[in-house]
């Protein structure tokens, strides 16, 4: 399957609210960013944005270095025709994650939406050290994941559920697990997807 012509053909056939995770308010994506970044001026970076409403909130809040990197042109052209002006102050990136070469260090990496579609070994494998390489010392990570009590697909993609022991295996030779939050997101098909929000922070020797 080809990834970007497959969520290419998602964001040209689908409106906002014709996806599963349409969230107007991602609220446990703001808590989390307000926390953990008082600073207005921390780097964030949100992989997998799409058209979210992420970047609309954190401008309304006052921060003012965000990245929302999507491997969908036509889902970052979405976005900033509903931001406007405001568009000006988000940084855009069009890239898969995998292929994907930093601007800068980040203090934040956001990621709901992209983690979970990999499933080959060397594509997670990559994702971690770009990840690694990518934040600065102490930088701090939330990956948002399906859990085992989640779905199996998403936009017709079989996608990789994790446990808390599924990511310690995977990231804790580079990351402390610092927390887990298990969240039921509603959807607007009146169903429930169960995810684990995990976060993490960059331990470097």
């Amino acid at each position: 399957m080809n990834r970007k012509e497959h969520w290419e053909n998602i964001y040209n056939t689908k409106q906002l609210n014709e996806v599963s995770w349409y969230q107007p308010t991602p609220q446990q994506s703001i808590n989390w960013i307000k926390k953990h970044f008082p600073n207005k001026d921390a780097a964030i970076i949100d992989i997998g944005g799409g058209d979210s409403f992420l970047p609309d909130h954190l401008i309304d809040l006052g921060y003012s270095n965000i990245t929302v990197l999507d491997i969908s042109e036509k889902a970052i052209k979405r976005a900033k025709e509903r931001l406007g002006d405001k568009a000006t102050q988000v940084k855009w990136v069009i890239s898969d994650i995998i292929h994907f070469t930093p601007l800068n260090q980040y203090d934040g990496w956001h990621d709901r939406a992209a983690f979970h579609f990999l499933r080959d070994p060397q594509d997670i494998h990559t994702y971690k050290r770009l990840m690694e390489s990518s934040l600065r010392d102490g930088g701090k990570a939330m990956i948002g994941t399906f859990s085992k009590n989640g779905p199996l697909k998403c936009s017709g993609i079989q996608i990789q559920q994790y446990s808390k022991e599924d990511f310690e295996r995977i990231f804790s030779d580079d990351f402390e697990l610092r927390d887990i939050q298990n969240i039921d997101h509603s959807t607007p098909f009146d169903t429930t997807q169960n995810f684990n929000f995990f976060q993490l922070k960059l331990r470097r020797d």
